[in-house]
């Protein structure tokens, strides 16, 4: 009869197939017959020789050190084989299934070597079925062929052929499946419950595998436990087990701590927005290893003090996976399998693994109270202050509710045997009741029930088209202040920061755009709130003081409006007096400011101004041991010092101490000295000083040293210099005593302050005991201050 290998030689040859000599190392191309070898498919086979051996390689040349996939045989005598590609035949088909029994697939295929081994011919036929392979060796001869098949460097199966001038047939299945480097033969598998995995490799070498699902968490024993997730959104914690608390206050809590890492805090910061009643997360804070990871509105993120640059590649900052895309920002401590996700406005936290089942904080124990959970090192000393406000009338509760009741409908609806819309739905309809639908609430609790259920693998296509909202984070890369928010100017219009309500309520008490003026070391300074003055469209940029070319500066991390002058720039400020005040006046004002009638643009016109307040009486009696005197002179926020000193010589370097002894006639110089006023704003006028027995300074007898700030022309002694030229003065005159009364002298100074802008502040002391002063100036004291000096002989 025919023998097989006859016959398959025959079948090439009508086959017509195309053949390859192979005498080298050499990969070739089986593309179009491609091998699954034990489950992993392969299109080119490499090919080189030994003296021991031939190998045919699927992954790359064999080399004894490496590892790969191999067919090895015995190397034939002459460095030569033929490769040919076959096509399939029922009769070949029939005629394989017979040897192997275990293949189910149809032939496609088949890749044929023909190579000589000593006194032998060898033929090597690759089968292709789909998803399985088998193997086939033939022999002519006489002699001794062997081969074996090997994955890696396991060897799989082993054939040896003893031929003595007759054919031999040896078929093998080189089917298989592979799962993390294991090879599982057809039919066969393995169940680890210790990972709840479940590997089965099909009887068509079809791999199948089962086991956690990407939310669920073996628990050891071959049980897979779903995992948890808490959703943070607006004043609603929906915690791991479905139950709500509602956040009325406006301090920080622990959302998630867990024993097995204690140094690791979630917390959440909630603040007030448009009204004083409702209070929103604001920002989420990951406390690790001693750091702060700030989660914030707009998608900003800061370690401790420094703002991170982040994108959808995750980067590693202190064992959390940290990464940004359009629709938040994550951050993975995949130490304990948890992920924390916030775009803003919501935030959720999936828990995998051991942490699931120790959950701590709002997310996990609902048997603690809110107040057990306060973080108040973590909040202002005035966040549990409660407000009460008037209910909003513009709000149609019914159509609220409607809204909020499209979780139940589709495609919501198919989330909700996994996810229960019952707390979102109470959630958005107690926040939605109360107030605006602005700032994207309209969409945030659809949005929070939309990602909870993605984590559950539920897609709900179509959700975005149908409500009208977007998947993108609201106010992405919107920057705001402290005491901001990102809102909108319209409903689903542009965005920009608001000031929060209970921040401007200090400000629109006093229908105010700022702070008071800011008087220091000859600087005023008003600063203005820049969400104020965008809430009154009031553009900064556009507002100057009286002189154009001094604008507003603005602090980028605040964003309040800062305008100042100074001794050194005036900025166009106008000097008046009243009384007892020098004050200087400017005014914001904006760039269009008209002074006509009537005006078709808006105007601002803002004045501020410090004051220089003149000294108020003041009595300080020292004997010889207080050798000076100074009083503090509060002027709204300019304040200076007073004093007053004697010395005993001209250069005024030798003081007049405790235990100097003054004798009659002895000549002493006075010095009358102010710090903290600018000499190029104001000057000390010393108009009038004068000597009694008793302290006080309308008792009799009298002696004048000073009179309308010239020197007493009765006491040729007396001498008065830089009076009004600088912000000291000086004088002198020879030591007194009063005859037959108290050995007790009283020194008393009346003097004012005088504005250098427009006068003439120097006395005229032409005629004697009249002071004549220019016709510029134009300040007169009428309320003149005293400071007083005693001496005891």
């Amino acid at each position: 009869m025919l023998c097989p290998l006859l016959f398959l030689s025959a079948f090439i040859v009508l086959a017509g197939a195309q053949q390859q000599t192979i005498s080298e190392s050499s990969v070739l191309d089986i593309s179009s017959c491609p091998i699954t070898y034990y489950g992993q498919k392969y299109e080119k086979l490499y090919v080189n020789f030994t003296r021991e051996e031939i190998a045919f390689c699927f992954d790359k040349f064999y080399n004894p050190g490496n590892k790969g996939d191999c067919i090895m045989g015995s190397s034939p005598d002459k460095w030569r084989a033929v490769l040919s590609i076959v096509q399939a035949d029922s009769f070949l088909e029939r005629w394989i299934r017979n040897k192997t029994k275990t293949i189910q697939n149809s032939l496609r295929c088949s890749v044929q070597i023909t190579m000589p081994i000593n006194n032998l011919t060898m033929i090597l036929n690759l089968f292709n079925f789909g998803t399985e392979a088998a193997l086939s060796l033939e022999a002519r001869g006489t002699g001794l062929v062997a081969l074996h098949t090997r994955v890696s460097d396991v060897v799989i199966n082993k054939l040896a052929v003893k031929v003595h001038n007759q054919y031999h047939n040896y078929t093998i299945d080189i089917s298989g499946c592979r799962h993390s480097g294991t090879v599982y033969k057809p039919g066969t598998g393995t169940v680890d419950p210790e990972i709840c995995s479940n590997v089965t490799c099909s009887e068509t070498a079809t791999l199948q595998t089962s086991g956690c699902g990407p939310l669920e968490y073996c628990q050891g024993n071959g049980i897979c436990r779903l995992a948890s997730t808490c959703t943070v959104t607006g004043p609603t914690v929906i915690d791991v087990h479905g139950h709500m608390n509602s956040i009325q206050d406006r301090c920080a809590y622990s959302l998630f701590s867990t024993p097995l890492l204690p140094d690791f805090l979630v917390l959440g910061n909630f603040r007030d927005r448009r009204r004083k009643d409702v209070s929103f997360l604001d920002s989420v804070t990951l406390r690790v290893d001693r750091h702060y990871i700030h989660l914030e509105q707009g998608g900003r993120v800061q370690l401790d003090d420094s703002t991170l640059t982040l994108s959808s590649s995750p980067q590693l900052v202190h064992g959390v996976q940290l990464s940004k895309d359009q629709t938040g920002v994550t951050a993975e401590l995949t130490k304990l399998s948890i992920s924390v996700f916030f775009d803003g406005n919501t935030a959720q936290i999936v828990l995998k693994g051991p942490a699931g089942s120790s959950v701590e904080g709002l997310c996990g124990n609902s048997s603690s109270s809110l107040s057990d959970l306060r973080l108040s090192e973590y909040s202002s000393t005035s966040c549990e202050m409660q407000y009460s406000e008037p209910a909003d009338t513009t709000i149609d509760c019914t159509s609220v509710t409607e809204r909020c009741n499209l979780l139940k409908e589709a495609p919501f609806s198919s989330c909700n045997t996994d996810i229960d819309p019952e707390p979102y739905i109470t959630a958005c309809t107690d926040t939605l009741c109360k107030y605006p639908a602005v700032d994207g609430l309209n969409c945030q609790f659809l949005k929070a029930y939309a990602r909870a259920c993605s984590l559950h693998n539920h897609t709900l296509d179509g959700w975005t088209s149908n409500t009208g909202c977007s998947s993108e984070a609201f106010c992405q890369d919107r920057t705001c202040s402290d005491h901001e928010f990102c809102g909108e100017k319209t409903v689903s219009g542009d965005t920009r920061c608001f000031c929060r309500t209970i921040f401007a309520s200090k400000y629109q008490a006093n229908n105010s755009l700022g702070d008071a003026a800011v008087c220091k070391e000859n600087t005023a300074s008003v600063t203005l709130v820049g969400c104020l003055l965008e809430d009154k469209d009031i553009n900064y940029s556009a507002l100057q003081l009286n002189d154009p070319t001094c604008r507003g500066q603005v602090d980028e991390l605040t964003h309040m409006v800062t305008f100042s002058f100074n001794s050194s720039n005036r900025c166009g400020t106008v000097v008046t007096t009243n009384n007892s005040y020098i004050i200087y006046k400017n005014t914001i004002r904006s760039q269009n400011y008209s002074s006509d009638v009537i005006t078709r643009k808006d105007q601002v016109q803002i004045d501020f101004s410090c004051v220089y307040s003149q000294p108020s009486i003041h009595t300080a009696t020292f004997r010889i041991r207080d050798w000076s005197v100074a009083q503090r002179i509060t002027s709204g926020a300019w304040n200076y010092t007073l004093t007053i000193k004697a010395y005993t010589n001209a250069g005024r370097t030798q003081l007049v101490e405790w235990n100097s002894e003054l004798q009659l006639n002895e000549k002493i110089w006075m010095v009358l000295k102010t710090d903290g006023l600018d000499g190029s704003m104001v000057s000390v006028v010393t108009d009038s000083c004068w000597a009694t027995d008793k302290a006080s300074p309308t008792s009799s007898p009298r002696h004048d040293l000073i009179i309308n700030g010239c020197a007493n022309p009765a006491d040729p002694t007396v001498q008065v210099e830089e009076n009004g030229l600088a912000t000291s003065t000086y004088f002198s005159f020879n030591m007194f005593r009063f005859t037959g009364g108290s050995s007790d002298i009283f020194l008393h100074c009346q003097l004012h302050l005088c504005p250098k802008q427009g006068n003439n502040c120097i006395p005229t002391c032409n005629t004697p005991a009249r002071v004549r002063r220019s016709a510029s100036l134009t300040y007169e004291p009428e309320a003149p201050a005293f400071i007083s000096v005693s001496w005891t002989y």
